[in-house]
């Protein structure tokens, strides 16, 4: 296995676009005006409209139940431009053959899925025939371009969608890395154990060969309230659901996120503990957290409240459910316990909001997680989610 440098993504979902008849316009007019305030020049804010225009015009045309969403990322450098489209419709019995030059859809632009992924630095496209398809494209300034492909793809996504009349949702998720030795929980001096590290934000790099040796990894026993042990770098992932929907809903997630970001902790129990506090007079949430340690293959998880959270194994098709304690973060604060457990070699880390039903299953959805995060979470929620209901869904997979 080579070195691996993936960076954790700051993103901010801005706009959901529906499919009605005004879609191909004001999608690509919010493109392109979000592309110039993130410095963009002319030529690329054109070349962001015009794929913008052709998949949202390709949701018009042949979608059920379209829609595009505008997003930003951010490096620590550089900032840039992300869409995700979802549909329920026909779906492509042959991706390959649409994303030649000279496939286009009927009454598109007539520059076809090929060209899209070219004018893209990152794209990414998941069909099922007779069931849908989700596209996602990203675009850079083109100097920020050449630093994002050296860093490499994130290994950790997600995205949000509030409920159907509100602007702003009520579900959250945020991740960071962190390097060096873990305390246990309730550790003296466990705050500079898990400090975050600047130059390598997951460590990756450490685990060049992780992995290859001729025996299978031992397997890693379930353990309540696990005593620190040096798991080496990681990556700490959480996703919180703020009770209800609306702004307040939305400003207990932010408050989540803030808390979780700013915490030098790595232990998931005590990042609860400190989001708890961080919730206490807002409406409170549903909160998880899980520390993956690529290292040891395993991983640490700790919840409270309604987040579905599951590991997903890719060779078999099979999910295991992470359980939460019942209880309200800001509000009800069980007594907590971390769970350990084995990484699959291939699959998963998924993380959901009730605004997704527990009904999908891995073997429904042939290959998603051989896809992108990114993909893979929209997939999940043109699958799973419901309009009732904020919506959030986040995705991690990684060389374990």
């Amino acid at each position: 296995m080579g070195s691996l440098t993936p960076p954790v993504l700051d993103s901010e979902d801005i706009a959901w676009f529906r499919d009605d008849e005004s879609l191909p316009a004001s999608a690509r007019g919010a493109a392109s005006a979000l592309a110039r305030r993130l410095g963009f020049d002319e030529q690329r804010c054109a070349e962001v409209a015009l794929a913008v225009s052709e998949a949202a015009t390709n949701l018009r045309k042949h979608a059920v139940d379209g829609a595009l969403l505008l997003r930003v990322v951010r490096t620590e450098q550089d900032a840039g431009l992300e869409f995700v489209t979802t549909d329920e419709g026909p779906g492509m019995p042959d991706v390959e053959r649409c994303l030649k030059d000279g496939t286009s859809s009927i009454g598109t632009l007539g520059i076809g899925l090929g060209a899209i992924a070219r004018l893209a630095d990152t794209f990414d496209v998941y069909s099922l025939p007779g069931r849908g398809t989700v596209l996602s494209a990203r675009f850079w300034t083109r100097a920020a371009a050449g630093r994002s492909a050296a860093l490499g793809e994130p290994v950790v996504a997600g995205l949000t969608r509030p409920i159907t009349g509100e602007v702003v949702c009520g579900d959250a998720w945020a991740a960071r890395g962190v390097d060096g030795r873990m305390p246990p929980s309730g550790a003296a001096g466990r705050k500079t154990g898990g400090r975050e590290s600047s130059a390598d934000p997951l460590g990756w790099a450490a685990l060049t060969g992780f992995g290859d040796g001729p025996g299978r990894h031992r397997p890693v026993p379930e353990l309540l309230e696990p005593v620190g042990e040096e798991g080496g770098p990681a990556l700490l992932l959480m996703f919180c659901d703020g009770l209800g929907h609306g702004p307040l809903a939305h400003r207990a997630s932010q408050a989540a996120v803030t808390a979780f970001r700013d915490s030098p902790v790595a232990h998931p129990a005590d990042l609860i503990t400190e989001i708890h506090k961080a919730l206490r007079g807002s409406r409170g949430a549903a909160v998880a957290v899980v520390r993956i340690e690529p290292r040891t293959r395993s991983l640490l998880f700790c919840g409270v409240g309604n987040v579905s959270t599951f590991l997903v194994d890719s060779d078999t098709d099979r999910r295991r459910s992470l359980l939460s304690a019942p209880g309200i973060v800001g509000h009800q604060l069980p007594r907590l316990r971390a769970v350990r457990q084995e990484l699959p070699r291939h699959g998963g880390v998924i993380m959901h909001s009730d605004g997704l039903t527990e009904r999908w299953q891995p073997a429904a959805l042939p290959g998603f997680l051989e896809h992108s995060p990114l993909v893979a979470a929209a997939q999940l929620l043109r699958e799973a989610g419901v309009r009732r209901d904020d919506a959030g869904v986040a995705v991690v997979k990684g060389p374990w």
